[in-house]
């Protein structure tokens, strides 16, 4: 059995959608700061929502198949795990760095929505 490409067959799904998942709920969550930002033009707010969505995916599948190339031996199923973990907990941490990156822009860009407001 070839052990590098069950890896692969692993890494990539679970990888994809872990992304899905989080883009998905920043999307979802997103939004309300977005309008806010926007001073209430939903469309607007909606339209740069989905923007970011896009650039969240590019970013972190991007990542994902870019470092996907396995350079040790893999020769038993313990290797498999391990090799996984190693893999998918840098995209976990990375989509974690994505997430709070995001909020941050969020608040800064309410913060200073906020100022011109006043």
């Amino acid at each position: 059995m070839n052990y590098i490409i069950l890896s692969y067959v692993i890494y990539m799904p679970l990888t994809i959608a872990l992304t899905v998942w989080v883009a998905k709920t920043l999307f979802t969550n997103g939004r309300v700061f977005l309008v806010d930002i926007f001073h209430g033009d939903e469309m607007l707010a909606d339209s740069v929502n989905r923007l970011l969505v896009v650039g969240f995916y590019l970013i972190n599948i991007g990542y994902a198949v870019y470092t996907l190339k396995i350079f040790e031996a893999i020769n038993n199923a313990q290797l498999v795990i391990e090799t996984l973990s190693v893999k998918l907990g840098a995209i976990i941490l990375i989509l974690g760095g994505m997430h709070f990156f995001n909020l941050f822009v969020f608040f800064k860009l309410r913060r200073r929505a906020k100022e011109l407001s006043i």
